[in-house]
């Protein structure tokens, strides 16, 4: 008589849960970095700006405008909006 072979149950893929990803800590603002967004804002495209100081766009516009940073007219008309 031949033993009969146990029928192997494959297991079910165990499914991670998903965790909420952190955030990274905001990159301080260095008092250099203050000094140079506060020369080059008003006249500056702000793009360039975040490129000297290797930061995202956003950061930049946020800063300047917690300061009371504005682009100036004559700039501001340079690019067709004022």
């Amino acid at each position: 008589m031949a033993k009969k072979k146990k029928a192997v149950k494959k297991k079910k893929p165990v499914k991670k849960k998903k965790t909420a990803k952190r955030k990274k800590a905001p990159k301080l603002w260095k008092p250099a970095e203050v000094k140079l967004l506060r020369k080059l804002f008003s006249t500056t495209p702000t793009s360039e700006i975040a490129k000297k100081l290797r930061r995202k766009t956003d950061a930049v516009k946020k800063k300047a405008s917690r300061m009371g940073l504005r682009k100036s007219k004559k700039y501001l008309r340079s690019i067709g909006r004022g």
